[in-house]
């Protein structure tokens, strides 16, 4: 059985960084896919960034330039480097992989991805 388990969330002051790591188990082959999502309070799920099994990445344009997403596939963990936050990237971070090979339009689409994470979470004061 598949599970994702992220950690490193927690409470930072804007301008500060935190690292992200998702675990993933229960697969003998790394995801081609895993993305990172996030949900604010009443605001829609938004993918962040993706990261497929060559590395390749994809940002969302309100954190790149910040933020850096890496996987490593021997560990089959996957990272998100999150530098210069605001209080705006506060929300609950959510890890996302799934194994079927498809277009790159779909790295930040959640509609993708069949399995999740529980969640972190990340509290940025200003």
């Amino acid at each position: 059985q598949v599970r994702l388990v992220e950690s490193g969330g927690g409470s930072v002051q804007a301008g500060d960084s935190l690292t992200l790591s998702c675990a993933v188990s229960g697969s003998t082959y790394s995801p081609y896919s895993m993305a990172w999502f996030r949900q604010a309070p009443r605001k829609e799920r938004e993918g962040v960034a993706a990261v497929d099994s060559d590395g390749s990445t994809t940002y969302s344009d309100s954190v790149k330039g910040r933020f850096t997403a890496s996987r490593d596939n021997a560990k089959n963990t996957l990272y998100l480097q999150m530098n210069s936050l605001k209080p705006e990237d506060a929300a609950m971070y959510y890890c996302a992989a799934d194994w079927r090979v498809r277009s790159t339009w779909y790295r930040l689409q959640s509609s993708y991805y069949d399995y999740w994470g529980q969640g972190t979470q990340v509290t940025v004061s200003s």
